[in-house]
Protein backbone atom coordinates (compact mmCIF):
# COMPACT_ATOMS: atom_id res chain seq x y z
CA UNK A 1 0.00 0.00 0.00
CA UNK A 2 1.26 3.34 -1.00
CA UNK A 3 0.37 6.32 1.58
CA UNK A 4 0.35 10.35 0.97
CA UNK A 5 0.21 12.44 3.80
CA UNK A 6 -1.02 16.51 3.29
CA UNK A 7 -2.45 19.04 4.79
CA UNK A 8 1.07 20.49 6.62
CA UNK A 9 2.02 24.11 7.09
CA UNK A 10 2.63 27.24 8.90
CA UNK A 11 0.32 27.70 11.67
CA UNK A 12 0.04 30.04 14.85
CA UNK A 13 0.23 28.53 18.34
CA UNK A 14 -3.30 28.03 19.72
CA UNK A 15 -4.47 27.08 16.01
CA UNK A 16 -5.51 23.88 14.59
CA UNK A 17 -4.83 21.79 11.45
CA UNK A 18 -6.18 19.01 9.93
CA UNK A 19 -3.71 16.15 8.02
CA UNK A 20 -4.99 13.51 5.58
CA UNK A 21 -3.27 10.49 5.00
CA UNK A 22 -4.40 8.51 1.20
CA UNK A 23 -3.92 5.06 0.66
CA UNK A 24 -3.65 3.52 -2.47
CA UNK A 25 -3.20 -0.24 -3.83
CA UNK A 26 -2.20 -2.73 -1.40
CA UNK A 27 -5.27 -4.46 0.28
CA UNK A 28 -9.04 -2.93 1.57
CA UNK A 29 -7.79 -0.02 3.53
CA UNK A 30 -10.16 -1.39 6.42
CA UNK A 31 -7.55 -4.70 6.55
CA UNK A 32 -5.14 -1.93 8.10
CA UNK A 33 -4.53 -0.28 11.62
CA UNK A 34 -3.32 3.54 10.82
CA UNK A 35 -1.07 5.35 12.95
CA UNK A 36 0.18 9.14 12.88
CA UNK A 37 4.47 9.63 14.18
CA UNK A 38 6.04 12.78 14.05
CA UNK A 39 9.76 14.01 14.10
CA UNK A 40 10.31 17.48 15.44
CA UNK A 41 13.85 19.33 14.29
CA UNK A 42 16.77 17.32 16.14
CA UNK A 43 14.07 14.85 17.97
CA UNK A 44 13.97 11.39 17.64
CA UNK A 45 10.74 9.54 16.08
CA UNK A 46 7.52 10.50 18.47
CA UNK A 47 4.52 8.03 17.76
CA UNK A 48 1.38 10.45 17.91
CA UNK A 49 -1.80 8.43 17.76
CA UNK A 50 -3.53 4.92 16.18
CA UNK A 51 -6.58 3.83 15.00
CA UNK A 52 -7.84 1.00 14.53
CA UNK A 53 -8.91 -0.97 11.60
CA UNK A 54 -12.85 -0.27 12.05
CA UNK A 55 -12.32 3.07 13.74
CA UNK A 56 -14.10 2.21 16.58
CA UNK A 57 -10.68 2.48 19.16
CA UNK A 58 -7.94 4.94 18.91
CA UNK A 59 -4.96 5.31 20.72
CA UNK A 60 -2.88 8.76 21.55
CA UNK A 61 0.85 9.71 22.79
CA UNK A 62 1.31 11.75 26.32
CA UNK A 63 1.85 14.92 24.35
CA UNK A 64 -0.87 15.21 22.32
CA UNK A 65 -3.53 13.74 24.14
CA UNK A 66 -6.50 15.64 24.59
CA UNK A 67 -5.77 17.88 21.80
CA UNK A 68 -5.31 15.84 18.64
CA UNK A 69 -8.07 13.51 17.49
CA UNK A 70 -7.58 10.43 15.07
CA UNK A 71 -10.31 9.10 12.19
CA UNK A 72 -10.58 7.23 9.17
CA UNK A 73 -12.93 6.73 6.32
CA UNK A 74 -12.92 3.57 5.18
CA UNK A 75 -14.70 4.47 2.49
CA UNK A 76 -12.11 7.17 1.13
CA UNK A 77 -9.02 5.14 2.05
CA UNK A 78 -7.77 8.25 4.29
CA UNK A 79 -6.93 8.57 7.33
CA UNK A 80 -6.93 11.52 9.51
CA UNK A 81 -5.39 13.85 12.33
CA UNK A 82 -7.43 17.05 13.63
CA UNK A 83 -4.77 18.87 15.17
CA UNK A 84 -6.21 21.19 18.13
CA UNK A 85 -4.22 23.93 20.43
CA UNK A 86 -1.13 23.69 18.66
CA UNK A 87 2.19 24.29 20.35
CA UNK A 88 5.51 24.76 19.02
CA UNK A 89 6.73 21.70 20.00
CA UNK A 90 4.34 20.51 17.77
CA UNK A 91 6.25 21.69 14.67
CA UNK A 92 7.71 18.22 13.47
CA UNK A 93 7.62 16.42 10.18
CA UNK A 94 4.32 13.99 10.48
CA UNK A 95 4.30 10.78 8.91
CA UNK A 96 0.87 8.15 8.44
CA UNK A 97 2.07 4.31 8.90
CA UNK A 98 -0.22 1.31 8.41
CA UNK A 99 0.02 -1.61 10.42
CA UNK A 100 -1.09 -4.40 7.99
CA UNK A 101 -0.68 -8.04 10.68
CA UNK A 102 -0.79 -7.17 13.95
CA UNK A 103 -4.34 -6.19 14.61
CA UNK A 104 -4.17 -3.81 17.64
CA UNK A 105 -3.06 -0.16 18.39
CA UNK A 106 0.38 0.29 18.38
CA UNK A 107 3.27 3.23 19.30
CA UNK A 108 5.66 0.98 18.38
CA UNK A 109 6.96 1.96 14.86
CA UNK A 110 7.86 -1.66 14.60
CA UNK A 111 4.31 -2.52 13.97
CA UNK A 112 4.08 -0.68 11.24
CA UNK A 113 5.17 -2.60 7.58
CA UNK A 114 4.31 0.62 4.87
CA UNK A 115 5.48 4.11 5.41
CA UNK A 116 4.29 7.01 3.43
CA UNK A 117 6.55 10.91 2.50
CA UNK A 118 5.55 13.08 5.50
CA UNK A 119 4.21 16.43 5.78
CA UNK A 120 5.70 19.53 6.88
CA UNK A 121 3.71 21.49 10.23
CA UNK A 122 4.91 24.39 11.31
CA UNK A 123 3.82 26.12 14.80
CA UNK A 124 4.88 29.55 15.40
CA UNK A 125 4.59 30.93 18.72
Amino acid sequence: VQLQASGGGLVQAGGSLKLSCAASGGHTFSTYSMGWFRQGPGKEREFVAAISRTGINSYYGDSVNGRFVISRDNAKNTVYLQMNNLKSEDTAVYVCAADENSGALSARPQRYEYWGLGTLVTVSS
